[in-house]
């Protein structure tokens, strides 16, 4: 990915656009758990540093556990090469993550208002 980053622009808000354009999630939601992290390795006195995040995204039909974990880290190996420290995945295809499509938009519009 070649996203232009904006030194305003919060880590989250880059993980949030690069995932999107990455795999077009059916559901995205991006946690800083910096915070809960404070004096642990890697952790940096203005946070950003670690992060939970479940992506929901057909792309990842016919991968792997490893395989989908390799795809997101390799999207967002400039922020890891910047400072971001520690990432969660929980990675599923819409099929895994149930509910039907429903659920997934249910979830998805309070992704994007919460």
């Amino acid at each position: 990915m070649c996203r232009m980053q904006s030194p305003t622009e919060s880590r989250a808000a880059r993980l949030e656009a690069s995932l999107t354009e990455a795999f077009a999630p059916a559901v995205l939601r991006v946690q800083d758990d910096s915070a809960r992290h404070a004096g642990h390795a890697g952790a940096q006195p203005g946070g950003e540093t670690h992060y939970n995040v479940l992506l929901v995204s057909a792309k990842f039909a016919g991968m792997s556990r490893v395989a989908r974990s390799r795809a997101v880290h390799d999207v967002l190996a400039r922020e890891f090469a910047g400072g971001m420290h520690a990432l969660a995945l929980t990675l599923r295809t819409p099929e895994e993550w149930g509910g039907g499509p429903d659920v997934i938009a249910s979830v998805a519009k309070q992704s994007r208002s919460g």
